[in-house]
């Protein structure tokens, strides 16, 4: 979905992965250039492992979110056949950054048990190195990595980010505007509360806020509480945030039954709809360099509440803005490094609509655009980038341990 993408197949009607399986594993993925053999862990949701032996990479099938014991003994079950069968002895593990995931102790441990030297991955660094890396591109690109989450290089939960991008290191250039989640990890999972919170950053009245009955049945007094005292109402930069925020104000989904469902029900209402034309005042890119939505999630809330714009055409004027704000800042991005490249990456680009009108966008402003074709761009996809990103970091030191548990900022929610 918006948290991890969003229905189709992405990439302009081109077959793209959702998930690697019979067929494909343990098919290799060459890499722009050989080097030590790599075993990468992951994240979190839709896990894959990779293990690389010279300038190949290959990625297991899929094993599944971390959210059981199981799972994860599947995900260390996994690693070792893959070593067995391939007969690759590991040089060294990789990991995302975030301290406290299960991928990332399991890795630690490897790492302490064989003596090897760990690397950790900052999310949406892997995200885009797995894209340049089954394309062959061994040189900076900008990258724009759009996703539900990852933990961030600050430990903040980021999601929407320009980054420039090179083998072994990355710069954040700018960010989606953030939103605050209110009630932290509810947020996530309940659009009204998406919605809830973009009108309150619009400065609607408090009983406009609080206008819907079921808003304040659902706790909207609270959450109003939470926004105007800055209480457990974390910011994020996440792109699925903002599908999650535009599927409330449009009435699309209230509260999720499953990862994504709202992007998913954004996506299907647009291609119902057919295409429109963007609103060109629907995005602003500030100094910071962030991408701001604000003014078209106020027009889409307003058009709806008196009546005049329904779900399918707001949920195509969405898209279609989105699309060419994403096009602009990253392709302005481009020619401002002296950049040719552009590599997509991260679930929201299994999202049809969206990349169906990014991808032609980017290309007609003279950028070559690089999107997932042989790994999920999806989270199913991390393990190649973080694999890439450890061989080109071998003669670099690792990173220092980043210390996690019960005083750790965020939980790790898609």
């Amino acid at each position: 979905g918006g948290g991890e993408g969003g229905g189709g197949g992405g990439g302009g009607g081109r077959g793209v992965f959702w998930r690697r399986g019979r067929g494909a594993v343990p098919a290799s993925i060459r890499l722009p250039a050989a080097g030590p053999s790599i075993l990468a862990l992951g994240g979190y949701f839709k896990n894959t492992v990779c293990l690389t032996r010279g300038d190949e990479a290959f990625l297991s099938q899929h094993l599944g979110d971390l959210d059981h014991a199981a799972t994860l003994d599947y995900l260390a079950e996994a690693a070792d056949h893959l070593a067995q069968v391939l007969e690759i002895r590991p040089e060294a593990v990789a990991c995302d950054l975030h301290p406290d995931l299960p991928s990332t102790r399991l890795a630690e441990e490897r790492a302490q048990r064989l003596g090897l030297p760990l690397f950790r991955v900052q999310h949406h660094h892997a995200h885009i190195a797995a894209v340049a890396a089954e394309h062959g591109e061994a040189g900076p690109v900008v990258g724009l990595a759009l996703d539900g989450v990852g933990y961030g290089v600050d430990g903040t939960p980021w999601g929407g980010e320009l980054l420039r991008v090179v083998p072994d290191s990355m710069v954040r250039l700018g960010r989606m505007r953030p939103l605050p989640l209110p009630g932290g990890d509810r947020a996530a999972r309940e659009p009204w509360r998406m919605a809830l919170a973009v009108r309150w950053l619009l400065g609607r009245e408090a009983s406009e806020l609080l206008a819907d009955p079921l808003d304040v049945h659902a706790g909207g007094e609270v959450v109003l509480r939470m926004l105007q005292r800055g209480v457990n109402s974390p910011l994020t930069s996440s792109a699925g945030r903002w599908f999650d925020a535009a599927a409330g104000v449009l009435g699309v989904c209230r509260v999720m039954s499953f990862e994504g469902q709202a992007a998913m029900r954004l996506e299907g209402l647009a291609e119902v709809h057919g295409p429109v034309e963007p609103w060109l005042s629907g995005f602003e890119l500030n100094s910071a360099c962030e991408l701001d939505l604000l003014p078209l999630l106020a027009r889409l809330d307003e058009e709806h509440r008196a009546g005049r714009m329904g779900p399918e055409a707001g949920a195509a004027l969405f898209h279609a803005t989105l699309a060419e704000g994403l096009a602009r800042w990253a392709g302005e991005m481009a020619e401002t490094l002296g950049l040719q490249t552009v590599a997509l990456g991260g679930g929201c680009f299994l999202n049809r609509v969206l990349t169906g009108r990014l991808v032609p966008r980017l290309e007609g402003m003279g950028v070559r655009v690089l999107t997932a074709r042989q790994a999920p761009s999806n989270d199913g996809g991390l393990s190649l980038g973080q694999a890439w990103v450890a061989m080109n970091r071998w003669s670099v030191p690792p990173l220092p341990v980043l210390t996690g548990g019960e005083g750790s900022p965020w939980r790790m929610v898609d």
